[in-house]
């Protein structure tokens, strides 16, 4: 492996093409319910220089990459106490590499890599090899600055998973919810993995139901900051925004998918009915118009579609209207009590809050009525289920532990794990899409 000397500083990662070998999109099937898990060995990164600097670098970006990956669910990390191999002597580039050492310890797939790091910069090789095979399935090559790891670590993993299932996964993703940390109510955000937890909102004041635009660029919520609770349309960066503020209710946002529109429910007419909006709070059009509370918005992928939930009936239930016919269905039909309906990436589910023999427990159902599964059981009451942007996990709430939680778990109710520790509680937890550079 030769890596060339960093020369300049560079204000943003780059990226540059190493080695690809093919997609291999049958490695994993991201929709069996009973997935097996590729065993993946992840030794610790080789330093080329052999200074304490690029030591430190490749200790740090070698477990953060074993986290990242373990986190998707879709791999067994094997334990390096095990392995064969030795980072500063072995080779880590084909046909160097002693594939029999992997194949012998159980790996699968294998990721190898080499730092170099020159003062706070540092260049860094990753290769995805098939050890059966003996055959590269992807490298890449980053340059930057140490503190631009984590996105490194980041877009390889995108690599990865793109090149194992034909989807680019969740790494760029960021999750939004609510937060009592602070002793008030407070919009959150962090990373898809939970990490650099900062709080979005300072009001001091209850705030409810975030909601990502699809460009991540502006985040909806409601606030009582004001004693009504009000619909608040920030942009992320630059905190500029609109306020919907009509008398009554002004909750529960859900962003048009690809428009600076967002449906909500508002009141002011006396009905809780839900109204079409455009980004900066004015109304375009009625969406619902029946006796009844309307809440909950949820749009399909391609916004023809919205779910919502409606009393209408009698009980919450979760129906679908086309946005084109108008005409509405009632979807959901076991139980008295269905809520926070969230409508999957591939629009072929939607996940749901269900009060089911006095526990609150996240269900999933087909959108044409058929295929009804529970994911969640237990001890604590779960709700408001959020998908990631690939559909492969879920985030969603739980008082299993005692307080509200943010956990997440596969798409079929697997490998359910907290997703992050802070004071107080946690709930309604929101998925954006791959926003981040």
């Amino acid at each position: 492996m030769r890596l060339k000397p960093i020369a300049t500083i560079l204000s943003v990662v780059l990226i540059l093409f190493c080695g690809h070998a093919f997609a291999g999109y049958d490695y994993v099937d991201i929709n069996n319910p009973f997935l097996r898990k590729i065993p993946i060995a992840i030794p610790q990164f080789k330093a080329i220089s052999g200074t304490a600097g690029e030591f430190e670098v490749s200790h740090s970006a070698s477990k953060l990459l074993t986290e990242t990956l373990a986190f998707t669910g879709y791999f067994k990390v094997l334990d390096p106490a095990a392995f064969l191999f030795d980072p500063q002597k072995d080779g880590i580039v084909a046909p160097n590499i002693n594939f029999k050492n992997w194949t012998t310890v159980g790996a699968e797939l294998l990721i190898t890599g080499g730092v170099l790091r020159t003062a706070d910069l540092v260049e860094m090789e990753l290769r995805l090899y098939d050890t059966f095979k003996g055959k590269l399935i992807v490298g890449k090559r980053y340059r930057g600055q140490v503190a631009d790891q984590r996105r490194m670590i980041h877009r390889f993993c995108s690599e990865v998973v793109y090149q194992l299932t034909g989807r680019h996964g969740i790494f760029g993703s960021k999750i939004a919810f609510v937060s009592s940390s602070s002793g008030n109510k407070e919009i959150y955000t962090c990373d898809f993995d939970g990490f650099d937890p900062k709080p979005f909102t300072h009001n001091k004041s209850i705030n409810l139901s975030p909601a990502w635009s699809s460009d991540g660029r502006w985040i909806a919520f409601t606030s009582y900051v004001k004693g009504n609770p009000d619909l608040y349309i920030k942009n992320v960066i630059e905190k500029r925004g609109s306020v919907v503020s009509r008398p009554g209710i002004n909750i529960s946002p859900a962003w048009l998918p690809g428009k600076f529109e967002l449906a909500a429910t508002l009141s002011f007419n006396g009905d809780q009915e839900i109204y079409l909006l455009t980004g900066r709070g004015k109304i375009i059009k009625k969406l619902t118009n029946m006796p009844g509370i309307d809440v909950s918005p949820a749009w399909s992928p391609d916004g023809k579609q919205m779910a919502f939930v409606s009393k209408r009936s009698g009980t919450p239930q979760i129906y679908i209207k086309n946005i084109i016919s108008g005409e509405v269905h009632r979807l959901t039909y076991d139980g008295r009590h269905n809520t926070q309906p969230a409508w999957s990436p591939r629009g072929d589910k939607i996940a749901y809050t269900a009060l089911v023999k006095g526990q609150i427990n996240i269900r999933v159902i087909d959108v044409d009525g058929n295929g009804l599964l529970q994911l969640t059981d237990g001890p604590g009451d779960n709700e408001s289920p959020s998908w990631s942007p690939d559909g492969s996990l879920i985030a969603f709430s739980s008082t299993r532990g005692g307080p509200s939680k943010i956990y997440v778990m596969t798409a079929f109710g697997t490998d359910q794990r907290r997703l992050l520790d802070l004071p107080g509680q946690q709930s309604e937890p929101r998925w954006s899409a791959n926003i981040l550079p």
